[in-house]
């Protein structure tokens, strides 16, 4: 008899970086990468990584970011869209989040709004159950 088990996740502070953009670096245009990326410099434009991204604390970006997974600790002005989303302390971030996991840490900015989703389905946002929803009725005599 075989036995499986699931393979450990490895957290994305530790996974093998394939691309960087170092400290000091500006990057005008959109960033498209294929495996884990880590930004410390700045990015105008929008960010695609198939796998997982993690923005430094002097790492910035202006623009939407599509990711797997994501860690902020620097700074966002954009959408993202993420399976997984962690902000540290230093990370900042201005614009609507959807992702199913999100996990902020204590000193962290967040200005925007959030939708969440379980399991790949997609979030419900202002619908109440019916018989929560309230019916305001008007007459004129």
């Amino acid at each position: 008899m075989a036995l499986f088990s699931k393979k450990e996740k490895v957290a994305l502070d530790l996974q093998s970086i394939s691309t960087l953009i170092s400290e000091g670096a500006v990057f005008d245009g959109n960033l498209k990468a294929p495996a884990y990326t880590r930004i410390d410099g700045q990015i105008t434009g929008d960010v695609t990584v198939d796998e997982g991204l993690i923005l430094g604390e002097k790492g910035s970006v202006l623009g939407n970011i599509i990711t797997k997974e994501m860690v902020v600790y620097g700074t966002v002005n954009g959408n993202i869209q993420t399976n997984t989303l962690e902000i540290k302390a230093t990370g900042k971030v201005t614009g609507e989040i959807l992702t199913q996991t999100l996990t902020v840490e204590n000193g962290a900015v967040y200005n925007g709004s959030l939708s969440m989703s379980q399991n790949n389905k997609p979030a419900q946002t202002n619908k109440l159950p019916r018989h929560e929803q309230k019916v305001l009725e008007a007459s004129i005599d």
